[in-house]
């Protein structure tokens, strides 16, 4: 999915990187405090985390891509939502997914900053910044040209993998228990595949290690909004996975009325061989 020579070359991913680490120094300096959560009309936690993030994010993207439109969670819960084109060009951010977890200071929140074109996320950063050590984990990628890990060890690609024979690695959420749905979906899903091993995670993380080749398969049978999963789903179909609707298999798509999510599965090298009637 490279841009052809007619269509507009996609920005700067060392640029967009550079964004999400400075959304992520403003994550950690505030994280270091005893910070107030609020609550959103619907009933989710904010910090000043995520609304300083978001500051930091926009003001970079505008300067960056100023003829592009955003779409970003905490402007949108203050009813600031961008006209968008249809099939065109638009940022979706993420200033601070799992605000849970970061008020349950288990590190695993992210920043994240997604590319969306034609409704299909295309260039995408995500940065756990209290993972990993110092300077955290960044995950990066572009759809046609590959997928990166940036840690305390250097910066290097990273891919999808064959899923092991003994099983899969399934993953799921770790503040959104949707055990029950789960149990009833997954044997109808994965039609007799063994599973080794599950594990939980928070935020895009899950999609990132899908990417990096260390899980499966994420079905996700609760709500999420767009911005919650575009980076992390940039990032996934940069190293070879997919994201997909969990009713019929088709390919997750952005830009939908409320950008909010069907349930959908994310996997990495393994897809389901005959897509049937596997609805949650």
């Amino acid at each position: 999915m490279n841009p052809s020579a007619n269509a507009m070359p996609y920005p700067s991913l060392a640029e967009v990187e550079r964004l999400a680490r400075q959304a992520g120094e403003v994550v950690m300096a505030i994280y270091a405090t005893d910070f107030a959560v609020q609550g959103k009309a619907d009933a989710s936690p904010v910090t000043l985390a995520d609304q300083q993030a978001e500051a930091v994010i926009l003001a970079g993207l505008h300067a960056l891509t100023p003829d592009v439109s955003i779409v970003a969670e905490e402007a949108m819960a203050a009813g600031q939502a961008p006209q968008l084109a249809p099939g065109g060009r638009f940022w979706l951010v993420d200033p601070l997914d799992g605000t849970r977890e970061f008020v349950a200071r288990n590190g695993e929140f992210t920043v994240n900053i997604a590319l969306i074109e034609q409704g299909r996320p295309v260039l995408g950063v995500v940065l756990a910044p209290a993972v990993g050590g110092t300077g955290g984990c960044l995950y990066a990628g572009i759809v046609g040209q590959g997928a990166w890990l940036e840690d305390a060890s250097g910066r290097r690609p990273i891919a999808c993998r064959q899923a092991p024979p003994e099983g899969l690695t399934v993953l799921a959420s770790r503040s959104h228990g949707d055990a029950a749905a789960l149990e009833a979906f997954l044997p109808r899903y994965l039609a007799g595949r063994p599973v080794a091993h599950f594990g939980t995670a928070g935020s895009s993380l899950k999609l990132c290690l899908l990417a990096a080749g260390q899980a499966d398969l994420y079905p996700r049978l609760g709500r999420t909004m767009e911005w919650d999963i575009a980076a992390g789903h940039a990032v996934l179909a940069a190293a070879g996975g997919s994201v997909c609707r969990a009713d019929d298999g088709h390919p997750l798509v952005y830009g939908k009325p409320g950008f909010e999510n069907p349930h959908f599965v994310a996997a990495g090298l393994w897809s389901r061989p005959a897509f049937g009637a596997a609805g949650p």
